[in-house]
């Protein structure tokens, strides 16, 4: 699914960039081709998620045992850098328009066709950020937040020419650009911190573990208690390790049995996912007796 829609990304990305280029050339507006230089990494972007969640599917191999899903985060801290080059961009040609403003003779045509732009970006984002969601794709994820600023900006940029040609201070249109680049920055920043937590293997979130947490101790069985729980993320699959204490004098046998009863409670949430379990005889207590969550 993932892969399916990462493709529709390419010619969707290029329908958005030609309508974009169509309004700054009916308008001569800065801000507009401010805007569609944004929606030119977005093609790229696009590339690159594709690619990126075809590596990322294919299955764990000889010298990838762990699988190929961080592909995806190399892809978003690459998108990730293009927005930030892109902000650049367009902060380069807003100042060289400061000191000579102008519009072309059809700016309303040219504005038409861009809020046209902008509803087929918007839709396409929102598709893209509840698939990114539902399949745990940061590279879809990553690609829909850039469509959301790419949304964003366009409004602006709309309610500013709008603005522009109503008062006729036509200054407005590169420093409206000025401002909508700062907001891209921040952005392409976000994308690129949250990619890199993921190559850097950061840890679960807090409702990760809890749910991790909740659902150990939920199928504990005739064990004592667990500690020592870590885990991490790497795109749609978890991996998460911890030790489960057992009656020094109970069986192999019942303490695999356990260890598959709590291994498949949390395959049953995350699906595909990898869990690690230590045993420890009764002797490595550190609860007394209890079962608490005891996160490290």
């Amino acid at each position: 699914m993932t892969q399916k829609i990462a493709l529709w990304s390419i010619p969707i990305s290029l329908a958005v960039l030609a309508l974009k280029l169509l309004a700054w050339w009916l308008t001569g507006s800065v801000a507009l081709l401010s805007d569609a230089m944004e929606s030119t990494v977005n093609v790229l972007a696009a590339l690159l998620a594709y690619f990126a969640v075809r590596v990322a599917n294919k299955p764990p191999d000889e010298n990838h045992p762990f699988g190929h899903k961080k592909a995806e985060y190399l892809s978003a801290v690459v998108e990730g850098a293009l927005i930030v080059l892109a902000a650049f961009l367009i902060i380069r040609e807003a100042v060289l328009a400061l000191p000579t403003p102008h519009l072309e003779d059809a700016p309303f045509l040219g504005i038409a066709v861009n809020v046209i732009a902008t509803g087929v970006n918007g839709a396409w984002a929102y598709l893209l950020l509840r698939i990114g969601r539902r399949e745990g794709s940061p590279a879809l994820e990553a690609s829909s937040r850039h469509i959301f600023t790419d949304v964003m900006t366009s409004a602006g940029v709309i309610a500013g020419l709008m603005l522009a040609l109503v008062t006729g201070w036509l200054i407005l249109d590169p420093i409206l650009a000025i401002l909508v680049a700062l907001n891209i920055l921040w952005e392409g920043w976000k994308v690129i911190r949250a990619s890199v937590d993921g190559l850097m293997d950061v840890s679960l979130s807090d409702h990760d573990l809890q749910v991790v947490s909740d659902t150990i101790e939920n199928n504990l069985g005739a064990a004592l208690e667990y500690h020592d729980l870590k885990g991490r993320r790497s795109a749609n699959i978890i991996f998460v390790e911890f030790h489960l204490v057992v009656d020094g004098a109970m069986s192999v046998s019942a303490a695999h049995d356990i260890c598959n009863e709590v291994e498949h409670a949390l395959e049953r949430i995350y699906p595909g996912s990898v869990f690690v379990i230590h045993l420890e005889p009764d002797d490595e207590l550190k609860g007394n007796g209890a079962k608490p969550s005891q996160v490290s």
